[in-house]
């Protein structure tokens, strides 16, 4: 992902708000990434605990946003994204393994309140941020930031499937729900992945 500065002569004023609003992603996926990973172990829930990690892989790409609108070096950037990359395919392999391992022995994840609250939160509040970072992208010409607030809207994805899988569980018992949700999110990580390898970052 490249900084494409379009227009040199936008202000500080926007720079302080693509910041703050890769702040507040943060701020919010470190809160989002707790809840998701002790409802997850409260309820046996893997697409809970895998929803809950990708949010921590999300707060190190949005911190890979704030290093490059302060000004980090270009090969400093592709290094941090390569990491990014390794750990959302870990994340896959990890979410997979234990959801077809879920799927073959069976296993019922439990009722979760606080999951579904999470995910309908989360599903209000992504689309709203990757808007705000697509807008103040454009105006300063950050293919970066345009690149996270497509990254931003693909976690909605993520809060929608895991806000089925966990309603369906609830209201009918089908315990295969949450698996196959947390296959979802494994496929959605996997392109995370090899977005941020190839390092796109255009428009």
């Amino acid at each position: 992902m490249r900084d494409v500065r379009s227009e040199p002569s936008a202000g500080p004023a926007l720079r302080r708000r693509a910041l703050q609003l890769e702040y507040l992603t943060i701020s919010w996926n470190v809160a989002e990434a707790m809840i998701a990973i002790a409802a997850g172990i409260a309820a046996a829930s893997i697409a809970l605990v895998g929803f809950g990690l990708d949010s921590l892989v999300e707060v190190f790409a949005a911190s890979v946003v704030v290093w490059e609108l302060r000004g980090v070096s270009e090969e400093r950037e592709r290094r941090a994204l390569r990491l990014i990359a390794i750990s959302f395919f870990v994340l896959a392999a990890y979410v997979s393994v234990e959801a077809v391992r879920d799927l073959f022995l069976q296993s019922e994840a439990r009722e979760s309140l606080t999951g579904i609250v999470l995910a309908a939160v989360s599903l209000a509040i992504m689309p709203l941020l990757a808007w705000g970072k697509l807008k103040v992208g454009r105006r300063l010409g950050s293919a970066t930031l345009i690149a996270d607030s497509k990254e931003t809207l693909l976690c909605s994805y993520l809060s929608a499937i895991l806000l089925a899988g966990l309603v369906v569980n609830a209201a009918f018992g089908w315990w295969w729900a949450d698996p196959v949700a947390a296959l979802g999110i494994a496929y959605l990580a996997v392109r995370e992945g090899i977005e941020a390898w190839q390092g796109h970052g255009e428009e």
